[in-house]
């Protein structure tokens, strides 16, 4: 693992990543980014309807392929969710748009 990857590994998604703890808080609900730039990340979708869900996500980002563009995220189709808070999701990578 480098020093990119360490530094997103376990961390949410626009936390400040010089906060004293940039982790998961245990009464939030989050998604998992699975590959791309963004792997390892957890994104907060606590409030989330689950169409908006279903919807997946274009994150902004300096490490993708365009840097200041968006990488791609979407749940894949039939995976199960887990109720309530922690991590109850996947979204994976799907691409890059600048």
């Amino acid at each position: 693992m480098n020093g990119d990857e360490q530094l997103l590994n376990r961390r949410v998604y626009g936390a400040d990543h010089e906060a004293p703890n940039p982790g998961p808080l245990p009464h939030r609900t989050y998604a998992a980014l699975v590959g791309g730039p963004l792997d390892g990340l957890l994104l907060d979708i606590h409030g989330w309807r689950t169409e908006e869900v279903d919807d997946g996500v274009a994150l902004p980002t300096e490490l993708g392929r365009w840097p200041g563009g968006r990488a791609l995220y979407d749940p894949h189709p039939g995976e199960s969710r887990m109720p309530g808070p922690g991590v109850t999701c996947r979204f994976y990578y799907s691409g890059d748009t600048p």
